[in-house]
């Protein structure tokens, strides 16, 4: 493993060296100079305004390199720059696409360097590794949170260096036409696990011994799906943090985690709604038709759009253990804003920062980025859209929005570790108390020397949780 990791930052250094050499040194790019500041457009904006009636870099032409690992056909932000442009025509943007399993080497070394892109896509499970290199954004935190939900969770010392423009969740995605044909209707919508299981029971065939159609999949490798992330709901659900009182330590080995593992297991050998035997990819098995029912996040619309176009499917609130609110319905993730390089030149930096006020003030971005994500807009002024509340997963979202939980940009051994916990108890058949007793060390190890502190304490109704 260390041979290769040398390998890779080898190739991934030779990379950056070609990627920066044919970038933004000295900031100029192919845009015509600018001499219109009055640009007659209306300033966008309620809290955080954006007037674009000014010349940004002086009118002068710059170019600004944003890399992201997401597609620039499908990444709102690369649209946004087409927008900008054609307000600010002597700025110009170089996009740079990065394979998700390169970009957390590359973007590192690159902007350690002074020729590094002046923006960069963020992912808050890497916030410590890309925060070094971040710039604080140039808006109060007062207006920030005027405007968005969750930003105190993301100020330090009363700045942001990012915030959440959608928050994402879990629920439930189903099967209309294996819906149908188990005669269950909008009716049968589960609001507890308890009416989940006898759903499913009705949505599960078997052939003798062979499972043909699971009623709910929980087998896969994603880390948001199954119960990798379902452990986490199922917790929160019950009033159980992630971390203990220090918000250092994991809190995995509990007797919730315990009873929330026998309740899945329960799912497998009693109630039989699915099986280990049935494949390790639910959401190819739900693309193809085969389970009724999976807990995914809203990435998964998007999967099934590009791979399963023809799968009719409707989506509904992950249930809970009953009908009153809990402490938390589940944990949330957003979608975030671009970095700005703190190490670029003072140039590349306030048209970086101008550009993220505008897209900030910008309604239409933040729609499009609800629409490419499947995330609920953590815009206030767009939470009550029509458009947006249109779509399911938004109307599934909309009324827990308050009671969501972020634990803050948590390390990844808090869903690898789980998804081993799991595979130890279905497929390893190790006791659950043996499985947290080893997941619990296993994350300890893990999370020790990362300096991580959780932010469970911000959430609104952190009181209420277990003591």
């Amino acid at each position: 493993m260390r041979v290769k990791r040398v390998l890779a930052t080898f190739v991934a250094t030779v990379s950056i060296i070609a990627l920066s050499a044919c970038g933004a040194e000295g900031g100029q790019g192919g845009g015509q100079t600018d001499t219109r500041a009055d640009k007659g457009l209306k300033t966008l904006g309620v809290n955080v305004k954006y007037n674009p009636n000014h010349l940004v870099n002086k009118g002068k032409p710059i170019q600004l390199e944003y890399w992201s690992w997401v597609d620039k056909e499908q990444d709102p932000i690369s649209a946004m720059t087409r927008d900008y442009q054609k307000i600010h025509p002597n700025v110009t943007f170089k996009i740079v696409n990065v394979a998700w399993a390169d970009y957390w080497t590359k973007v590192p070394l690159a902007l350690k360097g002074k020729n590094g892109p002046a923006l960069f896509a963020i992912h808050n499970s890497q916030d410590a590794l890309l925060k070094p290199y971040m710039a604080p954004i140039d808006i109060s935190a007062d207006q920030l949170k005027a405007d968005y939900t969750g930003v105190s969770a993301h100020l330090e010392q009363g700045k942001a260096y990012y915030i959440d423009t959608v928050i994402n969740t879990g629920n439930i995605y189903y099967n209309k036409k294996l819906w149908k044909e188990a005669n269950l209707t909008d009716s049968d919508i589960p609001k507890t696990w308890d009416q989940l299981v006898t759903v499913a029971q009705k949505l599960t065939k078997w052939d003798g011994s062979k499972m043909v159609q699971s009623g709910f999949n929980l087998n896969g490798d994603e880390a948001s799906a199954g119960y990798p992330g379902l452990w986490q709901g199922l917790n929160y659900q019950k009033g159980e943090l992630m971390f203990d009182s220090s918000g250092t330590k994991p809190n995995y080995k509990n007797e919730t985690t315990k009873e929330n593992m026998q309740f899945i297991k329960d799912l497998y050998d009693k109630f039989k709604v699915a099986s280990t035997a049935f494949g390790v990819d639910m959401g190819q098995s739900f693309g193809n038709g085969q389970t009724a029912m999976v807990y995914q996040w809203g990435g998964f619309a998007g999967t099934l759009k590009l791979k399963y176009p023809d799968i009719d499917y409707g989506v509904f609130a992950t249930p809970t253990f009953s009908e009153q609110t809990p402490f938390a319905y589940d944990r949330y993730n957003g979608e975030s804003t671009p970095g700005i390089n703190k190490n670029q030149s003072k140039e590349q930096q306030e048209a970086a920062q101008d550009f993220l006020k505008y897209i900030l003030a910008n309604d239409k971005f933040i729609k499009d980025d609800a629409k490419a994500f499947n995330s609920f807009p953590a815009k206030k002024s767009l939470q009550n859209d029509p458009e947006i509340l249109s779509m399911p997963i938004m109307a599934a979202i909309k009324p827990r929005i308050d009671r969501l939980i972020w634990p803050g940009p948590t390390p990844s051994t808090m869903e690898s570790s789980a998804k081993k916990s799991f595979q130890d108890v279905f497929q390893n058949h190790k006791s659950i108390d043996s499985a947290l007793d080893s997941t619990q060390a296993l994350m300890e190890k893990d999370i020790k020397g990362t300096g991580f502190k959780s932010l469970e304490p911000a959430y609104a109704f952190y009181k209420e949780a277990r003591r």
